[in-house]
């Protein structure tokens, strides 16, 4: 039970905050209404326990925070919260008193000491690495060295990510030697391995921390895309696109591109005919990497002992047998090289209700061994009501893993199933294991995203994400025994909303799909799929268009069919982020509210995003194989959850938010110069980051303000937007030519086949601004054939690379300031304090100084307003000095506009701060013990 402060005292109380807030705004601060920005970051490592087994540490993602339990006989009771970065997916215990915590948004790891009691603790050290950081673990000498994952690019890192350059690897791991962190503001790595794939998520390492195993996250599964140009007219009987090339109707479909697969000697399409000639680079597929910890410094084993190939399409955890030294990775493998929703009478085929499949792949010195964790689902059955027998057998989305410490039980979090399966490891590696309810635990709160073993009480822990809990169990009853909220500051819209985007039981009848199945966390997959649906009508298409231009005609469909037929062609995954503010939905726009005529910008007519996310609803059972739609109530709270989902900031920008003078140059030319349309391209493509500042900070348009194009394309395709460009690098070498640009020669190794435009077949920006000088018979101002118009082009390249995200750059960035270190981080703190100047983020500081648990919120003007009632307010100067003077650790963060006052003085925003209710015995986080 919380208590409070007598009511005399309140207020007193709020009409100092509120004097203080208020001259912050006189001050020209920015306020926002929200108080809550949602990224939906995937948890990778979220628990760890302590060495000696006293203590269980997790990770807090929405309170940007870690948590720290004590354990007694099996039960846990919260003992102290410690803020670290923003978006924290990932830790690991070096002591019992000292903790890593990986910060996915902040690009940072938090290296926290805690005392003996386990009852407080403070960021002592901030490392800053590359983007999106996302795991750690300790191996090596004494296991004394950190590895941590994190994308080849990003404001931190010490290199050029070399973005327009074919064959770089885009995986990196940082290693820090863990007792010489350096004196340099990020810590001084002992190298950055660079690995060959897309971004890596997870990572793992033997009993005796002499391998560490390294897993992409977006591996791939050796798809690719042939250009609709390179594709012959006429159907495949003349070489073209696979039939039907009509829906049931017999109405033909536009020109589209064709999927291929990589069988090993050639790129084959559905049909299994060679299209080799057309691909002029090649996939090797290393989706595991082997680094020897132990070398100096740490690198990737050369040869092929240093990889594994065909582990996964989506590769998300990763744990070693510590008796046996196999590697487990759970995964999916996609399906995407077939085609089609819907129930496949026309077509005679169909991927509904079997899109993916859950796995843990087997790694040893023998290869690689994919195992279908749902091999009881009987696919050419489909759509039985739910709950059934084979809905409550399956798991989906398998994540986090443990092991017993004697190799024989692996144990495996279905995120997409709110349960754990539990599977004989010999049986797991002989595929004799029979998918059972009698093998699985069924946990209260869902989303379970990874656990701990502790094995010295029979308990194992696991932090469900759904409701930011931590489950106890029971390990030998199999059975739930207690369940312990951590403090939540997420809006009850995403509690009640996430799970219809993750909870396969719920949205599949086979109870192994969800719409997170391809939208990863909400984002995209990196894969092309072909979901026309042949049994579908033809639809009209009322959206808005934007205005044709006179040499093209009067017609305002540019003289084509503007109706969406079902037979769409392939098109690449897009991301759930960033959906709101930008109109009808999907590539084509064929999300729309219900083909309402188009009025204004915002939320009104086509252009409403919650009308037309809704339109989605039907992809439950075309797709997924759901025996019915979700209500209407259910779908509003899927809307209401996914329509908040954030962008987070473009890491290729500067922290400052300034262009180098190449993205500068391709900004100009953006903006201003005509190009053949008679109008630039931000004609079409809309920047205005404040368009509709009703609706909050930096809610504007950022590529797109949700018009269709009017330009060739067949499918005449709503307009994108370009936030997520610097994700789709990696592709490179076409076997087509665009404008003056040839087909490429073959390029040789690539991390990626799936590149930019609607179905990913363009592999690079430069192709794609290529199409300026496509048309020669129009007047390109500004881009002749020319050494100067390849040099625009290219520009033009980078900025779109640096295209404005929703946040600035900013926005997650932060440092550690102690006594030793002012002199290396001053500049650093500079930086967050004008950028919070221009409004770009709220500045918060927490630690400790003197001993104190402290947190301050920036107010502009050098001021900054204390989470304790008696200190209202201090100078950057003396809060610095302080520091210096009384000791102790303080950590400055960059959050998004609108958080700071929660996440700096005030966390659960109820007037009373955080100081001060530590002192009354009632901070949120209440401690709760388990039976």
């Amino acid at each position: 039970m919380r208590t409070r402060s007598p009511a005399s005292g309140r207020n007193s109380w709020r009409a100092v905050l509120t004097a203080v807030l208020l001259a912050g705004l006189a001050a020209g601060r920015e306020a926002s209404a929200e108080a809550f920005t949602l990224f939906e970051s995937g948890q990778v490592r979220p628990l760890a326990l302590s060495p000696s087994g006293r203590f269980l540490y997790a990770v807090n993602t929405p309170d940007n925070r870690l948590e720290i339990f004590q354990i007694q006989a099996g039960n846990l009771t919260h003992r102290a919260s410690v803020p670290v970065g923003l978006e924290p997916v990932a830790v690991a215990a070096r002591s019992d008193e000292e903790v890593w915590v990986v910060n996915h948004l902040s690009d940072s790891v938090s290296v926290v000491r805690l005392n003996a009691l386990g009852t407080g603790g403070a960021v002592v050290r901030t490392l800053l690495v590359g983007d999106e950081p996302r795991d750690i673990v300790f191996a090596g000498p004494g296991k004394s060295r950190a590895f941590i994952t994190a994308a080849h690019r990003g404001q931190n890192a010490p290199f050029d990510p070399q973005l327009t350059t074919p064959g770089i690897g885009r995986a990196d791991v940082w290693v820090f030697d863990a007792n010489v962190l350096g004196t340099s503001l990020g810590g001084a790595p002992l190298t950055i391995v660079s690995l060959f794939s897309d971004t890596p998520r997870a990572l793992a390492v033997t009993p005796d921390g002499s391998r560490v195993y390294a897993a992409a996250f977006h591996s791939g599964n050796r798809t690719t895309v042939i250009h609709e140009s390179l594709v012959p007219n006429g159907g495949e009987a003349v070489g073209g696109v696979p039939g039907p090339n009509t829906n049931f109707e017999g109405v033909p479909g536009t020109e589209v591109s064709v999927i291929v697969k990589f069988n090993g000697q050639d790129w084959v399409d559905v049909l299994n005919r060679p299209w080799t000639d057309k691909v002029r680079f090649s996939l090797p597929d290393k989706d595991v990497f082997v680094i020897d910890a132990t070398a100096n410094p740490p690198a990737q084993l050369s040869g092929p002992a240093g990889f594994y190939s065909g582990v996964g399409t989506i590769l998300f955890n990763m744990a070693v047998n510590p008796v046996s030294g196999k590697v487990y990775v759970s995964n999916t493998e996609a399906r995407n090289d077939l085609r089609f929703e819907g129930p496949g009478l026309f077509a005679g085929s169909s991927l509904r209700g079997h899109l993916h499949e859950s796995r843990i792949s087997v790694l040893s010195s023998a290869g690689v061994a994919p195992r279908h964790l749902n091999k009881h689902i009987n696919y050419n059955v489909c759509c039985a009501p739910i709950p059934n027998p084979e809905n409550e057998k399956s798991l989906a989305q398998p994540m986090g893993m443990a092991v017993s410490s004697n190799g024989s039980t692996l144990y495996v979090a279905a995120f997409g199933s709110s349960k754990i399966g539990v599977y004989p490891t010999a049986a797991l590696e002989a595929d004799t294991f029979v998918p059972s309810t009698a093998n699985q635990i069924l946990l209260s709160g869902g989303g379970p995203t990874g656990m701990v073993l502790d094995e010295s009480c029979g308990r194992m822990y696991v932090l469900t994400r759904f409701d930011n809990a931590i489950s106890v169990v029971d390990t030998t009853t199999r059975q739930e025994i207690g369940h312990l909220p951590m403090y939540n500051p997420e809006p009850a819209s995403v509690v009640a909303g996430r799970p219809f985007l993750y909870d396969a039981r719920k949205s599949s009848s086979h109870g192994d799909s969800s719409c997170a199945s391809c939208h990863i966390f909400g984002d995209f997959d990196s894969l092309t799929w072909d979901l026309g649906n042949p049994d579908a009508a033809v639809k009209a298409n009322l959206n808005p268009v934007v205005p044709v231009l006179p040499e093209f005609g009067t017609d305002p469909t540019f003289g084509q069919d503007t109706r969406f037929h079902p037979l769409k062609g392939p098109l690449s995954t897009q991301s759930l982020r960033g959906m709101a503010n930008h109109g009808p939905m999907h590539w084509r726009g064929d999300r729309t509210a219900a083909n309402e005529a188009p009025t204004a910008q915002p939320d009104s007519g086509a252009y409403d995003e919650v009308a037309a996310f809704k339109q989605f609803n039907p992809a439950f059972m075309d797709l997924l194989g759901r025996n019915a739609q979700l209500t209407p109530g259910e779908m509003q709270k899927f809307s209401d959850f996914i329509l908040q989902v954030m962008y987070p900031p473009n890491p290729i920008r500067n922290l400052d938010n300034s262009l180098t003078p190449a993205q500068q140059a391709g900004k100009d030319f953006f903006v201003n110069t005509t190009s053949f349309f008679q109008g630039p391209c931000e004609s079409c493509h809309r920047l205005d980051p404040h368009a509709n500042p009703e609706k909050g900070l930096f809610a504007g348009f950022f590529g797109t303000d949700g018009r269709s194009s009017f330009d060739a394309e067949p499918l005449f395709p709503k307009v994108p937007h370009l936030r997520n460009m610097y994700q789709k690098v990696g592709m490179f070498g076409a076997g087509f030519g665009f404008g003056s640009v040839e087909a490429d020669p073959f390029l040789g190794d690539q991390v990626r086949g799936i590149g930019f435009n609607s179905d990913g077949a363009i592999p690079t920006l430069f192709l794609f601004n290529s199409g300026f000088d496509f048309h020669p018979i129009f007047n390109t101002p500004g881009i002749p054939v020319t050494p100067e118009g390849t040099a625009a082009k290219r520009n033009m390249e980078l900025f779109m690379l640096a295209f404005d995200s929703n946040l600035a750059p900013i926005v997650g960035q932060q440092v550690t300031l102690t006594a030793t270190s002012s002199t290396v981080v001053g500049p650093r703190i500079n930086l967050l304090l004008s950028r919070a100047n221009a409004g770009e983020c709220d500045l918060v500081a927490k630690g400790r100084i003197a001993g104190k648990e402290v947190g301050f919120l920036y107010l502009g003007n050098g001021q900054f307003a204390s989470d304790r009632q008696a200190h209202p307010s201090t100078t950057d100067v003396a809060l610095r000095a302080s520091v210096v003077s009384g000791g102790g650790a303080l950590t400055y963060t960059c959050t998004p506009p609108g958080s700071g006052r929660r996440i700096g003085i005030d966390r659960d925003l109820d007037g009373f701060l955080d100081g001060d209710e530590r002192v009354a015995g009632s901070s949120p986080a209440d401690p709760h013990s388990t039976p």
